[in-house]
Order: C-alpha cells, then sequence, then structure tokens
C-alpha cells in the first residue's frame, strides 16, 4: 500500500500511520523490514511511523519468542491492546453481549445478560448496556474510543437508525443516536449479519476472499454481503435480508408481514420443528439435540432432509445472484451436523448455474460461533477509531 501521490506531507504521515495501525490490528505483530515491503513505504518512513506510534503507547517492539539463524533478532512491532479500545455491542433476540475489545482484536473483558419479553424494550436495553459498560470500563481500568452495535434488523448505516427489527419487536428507534448521546462516544450501528460477514472477513475463514456472503440463523435468517474486498450495503445501507426471500408462496406467515419468507423455513423455530422439538426449545438445548445426531449414522439426514431442502433451495438464489467466491454459515447454521452441510453443499453445486459455470462455491462453517456479529461489531468501531487515534 503505497502512500497516493499528490499528497500533503502532514496527510501522508496520516495516511501512513492508519495503514500501519490496520495492518498490525487485523494481521498482528510484523517486523518493521515486512511492514515497509507489504506497505510500500522506504526504511527510514517505516522507522518514523513506528517511532511515532511507539511514543503514543500504540504499539511496542519486542524481540520474537522464537528465533531463527545466527545474528541480531528482527523486534516485532506488536500493537498495544490497552491504548485503542471499542465497545462492542451484539444485540440479539434472547441476549444481549458486550465485551471491550483491544486494538489487534484482543478481548480484554466482556458480559451478556438474557432478554425476555419485558426486557426487550429499546429504553430497556439502552439502560442496562449504558449501566454493564460501565461495570467493565471499573473493572478493566480502561474507557472505549467509540462503540460498535450488531442489530438484527433493518439498520441505515449513516446514523443508527433501526428501521425494523421484527423479532425484537422494534419499529423505528434511533439507536444510534441515542446511545452516541448518553455514552458520549461515537457509535456505529449495523445488521447483525453484515457485522458478522465483517468478522468473517477479517478474522475467519473468509480471510482474504474478496468475494463472499455470510448467512446467520437466529430466529431469523440475514445475510451479509461482500464484494469485491468490501461490505455491500446498498442505499442508504439497507441490505442483505435474505432471510425474506420469497421461497414457498404457500407457506407460513412471517414476522415481516409477508407469507412463505425463507426464514419461516430454515430460522431457529423451523429447525425445531424439524426435530420434533416445541419452537420455544432454549438455544441450548437445540444445539444439544443437534450434537447428539452425530452419535447415530444417518439419523440427522433423516430428520433434517426437508430442512436441507429448503435451506439448499434458498442458497442456490443466493450464489446464482451473486455469484461468491466463498458461502459461510454462521450462528445456529454452524451448528448443523456435517451430513446435513454436505448434503446442501452437494445441492447447491448441482442446483446452482452459477456455481457450476464459474467451478463452484465454496461452503464452509464459521469459526466464530455464536460470536461472529459481536466481533464484527467491534471491527465497526475500529474502522473510525484506527484513523482517529
Amino acid at each position: 500500500m503505497t502512500t497516493p501521490t499528490g499528497t500533503r506531507p502532514d496527510d501522508a504521515r496520516r495516511h501512513n500511520r492508519t495503514a500501519l495501525l490496520r495492518r498490525l490490528h487485523v494481521d498482528g505483530p510484523s517486523t518493521r523490514a515486512t511492514l515497509a515491503g507489504e506497505l510500500g513505504l522506504n526504511r527510514s518512513t517505516i522507522k518514523a511511523v513506528v517511532d511515532g506510534l511507539a511514543d503514543t503507547g500504540l504499539v511496542t517492539e519486542a524481540v520474537p519468542a522464537q528465533r531463527s539463524g545466527a545474528g541480531r533478532p528482527s523486534l516485532l512491532v506488536l500493537p498495544e491492546p490497552q491504548a485503542a479500545v471499542v465497545l462492542a455491542v451484539d444485540v440479539r433476540v434472547d441476549q444481549v453481549a458486550l465485551a471491550m475489545v483491544g486494538i489487534g482484536g484482543q478481548v480484554l473483558g466482556r458480559h451478556s445478560w438474557n432478554l425476555h419479553r419485558t426486557t426487550r424494550l429499546p429504553g430497556e436495553v439502552i439502560t442496562h448496556l449504558v449501566e454493564s459498560a460501565e461495570l467493565l470500563r471499573d473493572e478493566l481500568g480502561v474507557s472505549e474510543h467509540g462503540v460498535g452495535v450488531s442489530v438484527p434488523g433493518v439498520v441505515r448505516r449513516s446514523d443508527g437508525f433501526v428501521h425494523e427489527a421484527p423479532n425484537l419487536g422494534w419499529r423505528d428507534v434511533g439507536l444510534g443516536t441515542r446511545l452516541a448521546s448518553v455514552l458520549g462516544r461515537p457509535v456505529q450501528v449495523a445488521n447483525d449479519a453484515e457485522s458478522g460477514a465483517l468478522a468473517e472477513h477479517l478474522r475467519g475463514v473468509g480471510r482474504d476472499v474478496p468475494d463472499m456472503v455470510y448467512l446467520s440463523a437466529d430466529v431469523g435468517v440475514g445475510g451479509g454481503v461482500v464484494s469485491g474486498g468490501r461490505p455491500l450495503r446498498g442505499t442508504g445501507g439497507y441490505v442483505g435480508e435474505l432471510g425474506h426471500l420469497l421461497v414457498r408462496p404457500d407457506g407460513r406467515d412471517c414476522f415481516c408481514g409477508s407469507r412463505g419468507c425463507w426464514e419461516t423455513e430454515v430460522g431457529e423455530p423451523a429447525l425445531c420443528r424439524a426435530l420434533g422439538l416445541p419452537e420455544d426449545t432454549a438455544r441450548g438445548v437445540l444445539i444439544a439435540e443437534l450434537r447428539s445426531l452425530a452419535g447415530v449414522p444417518g439419523r440427522a439426514e433423516e430428520l433434517l432432509g426437508g430442512f436441507a431442502g429448503w435451506m439448499a433451495a434458498g442458497l442456490v438464489t443466493v450464489v446464482n445472484v451473486l455469484a461468491p467466491e466463498l458461502l459461510v454459515l454462521g450462528n445456529l447454521f454452524g451448528a448443523l451436523p456435517a451430513p446435513v452441510v454436505d448434503r446442501v453443499r452437494c445441492e447447491v453445486e448441482r442446483r446452482s448455474m452459477v456455481s457450476r459455470a464459474a467451478g463452484g462455491t465454496r461452503i464452509a462453517v464459521s469459526p466464530l460461533g455464536r460470536d461472529g456479529a459481536l466481533v464484527g461489531a467491534a471491527e465497526l468501531a475500529f474502522e473510525p477509531v484506527l484513523e482517529a487515534v
């Protein structure tokens, strides 16, 4: 990454500083020589940037733990986690999780609490969130530079306005503005699937994959899209409502007010029905039931064959429209038994014209588990923070 030509010295220094911090934040410690080569900077420039960051406490240098060869080892440049901290928040249908995350992606501390119908009101969530953030600050002795929030709904990225979050019962909530006012920090708000896609692209199975789709299942189903290495956000930031693809016109009523949406066939209630469980079965019980299928050959395919068919039906449309190199299955989809994922994979390969023409779309399970959206919320917050610190 070379410095843009035609820029003023101060702008060039700021650009180089941000680029180096972002490189260390995402990819971890590195030597000055490696950083200079990757960023396209000469030795004197990289020295000035590293020295400046070290003077402000944002980075340190250390001898690598493992040394090879003779001679003096090259020092590693490391991000200093507590020098730049963000608050990450993941508002789920049944729970709110938050974490203080330091530069480099290190989780310094975390907290969560369960949501019930009486505690899902926006004001209740905001109040509890502010109190929990204060407890984390006191416990860790740090203060955040910015805040990132993931929400299972339709979010306007410019100001964090939640147009609708049906599974929470929210509508027209100025979440970003309200949180920024009470927390006194810049707040970035995004749809949970967009946050998950960002996490996978930077820290998960989708690293360095320029075109990918992340699919997340909770009560509903959402999708996040990375195109050309950048998040696809659409007009006003509204994009990724893949759970509301129409797959069954005579199907069940959906929370969105329509009928036969994809998520009515592959969301959490549909998975419970396929397993013969009540639709309101607790998440832990559902996960345990899915894991138990691994011990009975053929049982997963027997119970979830219809579920896999509807899942493949939606994914075929996603692949034909977006032609991603990679599809990542996250959250509840990530807990599906391997034979079911294999069956879905085969169906998509067989039925998708685009997949056949492009040599196949890879389907992988997220390694981040249910933390995907929380990790992504941290990265949302770090986007402006890395330019400002």
